[in-house]
C-alpha cells in the first residue's frame, strides 16, 4: 500500500464518522485527532466540527503526512420539532465561499445563545463571564472557531456549581435544565440543502438523542438525508436495531461515529476515539462510489 490517504480508505478497515476539535468544543487540535485515529488502527476519520470547518485543513495535512483518510465535514446545528437537532455533512467542499458565510451566521447565532445562557446563570447566582469562559480555553481562539457549552461548563466545574460537565450539562445547560436556551435556527431542511450546495452528504445525527422517533422520521420525510447515524457512543442496542430498520425503510446509508470531543477532567464525553466505527466501505458510497475524492486526504 502507498503513503496515500485514499488507498488505505479502500484497503479493509474501521473509520470513525464524528469527531470534534479545538475549532469547535474538543479538547484537542484537529492534528491530533488524526494521529489518535492512525494510532488506532483506523482506515479514516471525519471532523465534524459544529458550525465550523476551521480544523478541516490542518486535518487533511496530517491525514496526508500520516497516510490516513480525513473526511472534511461539519455538524450543523437546527431545530425542529421544539428540538435541537443536529445535521451532519461530509466531504463537502469546505473552502466554498457560500458555506463559510452561511457558517459564520449559525455561529453568530451560537454566540448569541452563549451569552443568553450566561445571562440566566447569573440570574441564578453564579457569577459566570464570557471573559472567564475565554480565559479557561486557555488559548486565543481563532476566527472560524467557536465557543460552545461545553467551555461554559468547565467554568461551571472551575466555579464549584458543578462536579463535573456531566453534571454541568443535567443541572444546568441541557434541554429543559434550568439555563437551557435554544435560539431560532435553520430547519434540517435547510441545512441538508446548503450541504449539498457545497457538494456534500448529510446525515442525520444521534437520532436516539432526540426522544422523538416520530420527529425523526418527519425530519427523514422532509429529504435531502443521505444517511442516518445509527451507531453513535450514546445509543444502545435497541436504538441501533431500531435506526437500523429506519435507515432500510427510508434507503439511507447507516454512518456511525464515537462523537469524540476529548476528556474533560479525565472524563471523556460521548465516547473515545475510535470507539463507535463504520466499515470504510461506508465511505465510498458516501463520496458517491468514486474511489478518488479531491476534498478527502
Amino acid at each position: 500500500m502507498n503513503n496515500t490517504g485514499t488507498d488505505r480508505l479502500l484497503a479493509a478497515g474501521r473509520c470513525d464518522l464524528h469527531t470534534h476539535t479545538q475549532a469547535s468544543d474538543g479538547m484537542q487540535p484537529p492534528a491530533e485527532n488524526v494521529r489518535l485515529a492512525s494510532d488506532r488502527g483506523l482506515a479514516a476519520v471525519a471532523i465534524t466540527d459544529h458550525d465550523t470547518v476551521a480544523g478541516v485543513a490542518e486535518a487533511l495535512e496530517t491525514g496526508k503526512r500520516l497516510g490516513l483518510a480525513v473526511v472534511p465535514g461539519v455538524e450543523i446545528s437546527t431545530r425542529a420539532g421544539g428540538k435541537d437537532i443536529h445535521i451532519l455533512g461530509y466531504f463537502i467542499d469546505y473552502e466554498d465561499p457560500v458555506f463559510l458565510e452561511r457558517l459564520r451566521g449559525l455561529r453568530d447565532t451560537r454566540a448569541s445563545r452563549n451569552e443568553a445562557i450566561l445571562v440566566r446563570l447569573r440570574e441564578l447566582g453564579i457569577p459566570v463571564t464570557m471573559e472567564a469562559v475565554l480565559r479557561g480555553i486557555g488559548r486565543e481562539l481563532k476566527p472560524d472557531e467557536s465557543v460552545g457549552r461545553p467551555h461554559i461548563a468547565d467554568e461551571l466545574v472551575r466555579l464549584g456549581a458543578a462536579r463535573d460537565m456531566r453534571d454541568a450539562f443535567d443541572k444546568f445547560l441541557a434541554e429543559g435544565a434550568a439555563a437551557y436556551v435554544s435560539p431560532p435556527r435553520i430547519t434540517p431542511a435547510e441545512a441538508c440543502r446548503w450541504i449539498a450546495e457545497a457538494k456534500g452528504r448529510a446525515v442525520l445525527a444521534h437520532p436516539g438523542l432526540y426522544g422523538d422517533d416520530g420527529l425523526v422520521r418527519d425530519i427523514l420525510d422532509q429529504g435531502g438525508f443521505a444517511g442516518i447515524e445509527a451507531y453513535h457512543s450514546d445509543h444502545g442496542p435497541a436504538e441501533e436495531q431500531r435506526y437500523l430498520a429506519l435507515a432500510e425503510e427510508y434507503g439511507l446509508l447507516v454512518t456511525g461515529g464515537s462523537d469524540y470531543h476529548g476528556a474533560r477532567g479525565g472524563v471523556i464525553f460521548h465516547g473515545e476515539l475510535g470507539s463507535v466505527t463504520v466499515d470504510a466501505g461506508v465511505l465510498e458510497k458516501l463520496a458517491g462510489g468514486r474511489s478518488e475524492d479531491s476534498r478527502m486526504a
